[in-house]
């Protein structure tokens, strides 16, 4: 049970920062240019200030509750029946809005720029398969391969940022706020629901799972910065070397950046390696998400064993991600104006009902201590 796992601040940095990048760093760019154009690098800045602010309030729930998960929370504040119902609808809610469409982006973008003849399906159950695997193994293997990886993936993220630096044009950025301050607030809070929101489901590991919870907040900050400005620079390069409209045309601009890689005549078409840190981002995010799904079962139906949930949740995950999105304008449609609301709703005024309830609570308890008293 999450209790008697422990792990270290270090690596609920490394794997917060993993999560954060997550999809991502595949999908953000396009987004963020179809609606900020040329200064999607602002609003990337922007959505980073705004996310920081957002992982205080969940590092401040954190702290009220230290020894509890987000289902205890809730159900600590709203009751044991109500706390356990909307711990339910929000982990289900969760399940079809986040890790399948994330396995659907996995299957698209292999099946659209790498693997033409490949069937959607069979590359969804492929990488379902090393989830499924990874969540049975539990948190702790999780964090030491998140560690044995970050590495990897750093060294990819630098090459990436390096080669891809000499196509740089200044002029794609300009005029800096040609369209005014007003197109930077939606991207920005596009950027934000997608990077930082779904953050509000690692408080089901920390900070009961970590074992020095005073550098929990710290680590989870750093993760998180780290993985936001890592961001940032890929928007950025996005913008300064593709430009803003072909950006915003492409689905996966951070590819398309990898194709333009060439040094000399030798060094070409080394897309393919680069997209192995996609898939370690990637792999990451929907594994958390199974994971995070697969504990808050157990703990609203008081399972003394977890593992058997990790199969059948693989295969109605694998089902969702090819049902998810029917056509790339629905996912489109679907991520700005769906997803977007979605992620409010979750990430920052169920979290701020949590926090109002707590005060309601605390000063009850107040007002009833001094009656007596």
């Amino acid at each position: 049970m999450p209790g008697q796992i422990k792990i270290s601040a270090r690596q609920i940095m490394i794997l917060t920062t993993l999560f954060t990048i997550g999809s991502a760093i595949l999908i953000v760019p396009s987004g963020m240019a179809s609606v900020a154009k040329q200064d999607a690098w602002i609003a990337a800045l922007v959505g980073v200030g705004a996310g920081l602010l957002i992982l205080y309030m969940y590092s401040k729930i954190a702290s009220l509750y230290p020894d509890m998960t987000l289902i205890g929370i809730m159900e600590t504040l709203l009751g044991k029946w109500l706390g356990k119902a909307v711990g339910l609808l929000f982990f289900i809610t969760l399940f079809i809005n986040a890790p399948a469409p994330v396995l659907f982006y996995i299957g698209n973008f292999m099946t659209t720029q790498m693997i033409p003849e490949t069937p959607i399906l069979a590359v969804n159950i492929l990488f379902a398969l090393i989830v499924v695997l990874a969540a049975r193994l539990g948190l702790e293997v999780l964090v030491r391969s998140a560690e044995l990886l970050f590495p990897l993936f750093t060294l990819l993220y630098i090459s990436f940022v390096g080669l891809v630096v000499s196509d740089i044009k200044l002029e794609n950025v300009q005029p800096v706020l040609e369209a005014g301050v007003g197109p930077i607030w939606p991207a920005a809070l596009s950027f934000c629901s997608t990077v930082f929101m779904p953050h509000i489901i690692l408080l089901m590991i920390f900070p009961a799972s970590i074992n020095r919870s005073d550098q929990t907040r710290k680590a989870f900050f750093i993760g998180s910065v780290i993985g936001g400005l890592m961001l940032v620079v890929v928007v950025a390069l996005a913008i300064l070397v593709l430009g803003p409209e072909l950006t915003a045309r492409n689905i996966y601009p951070s590819y398309a950046l990898a194709k333009k890689i060439s040094i000399g005549n030798f060094l070409q078409r080394i897309e393919a390696i680069m997209a192995t840190m996609w898939f370690i981002s990637l792999f990451f995010r929907i594994t958390l998400y199974m994971h995070t799904t697969v504990t808050a079962i157990a703990q609203i139906f008081r399972l003394k064993e977890d593992r058997q949930l990790v199969l059948p949740l693989g295969m109605i995950l694998v089902i969702l991600s090819i049902i998810v999105y029917p056509n790339v304008p629905y996912q489109h449609t679907y991520d700005t104006k769906t997803w977007v609301p979605y992620a409010l709703s979750i990430g920052l005024l169920f979290p701020l009902l949590l926090l109002c309830i707590h005060g309601i609570r605390t000063m009850w308890s107040k007002k009833r201590a001094e009656s007596k008293g």
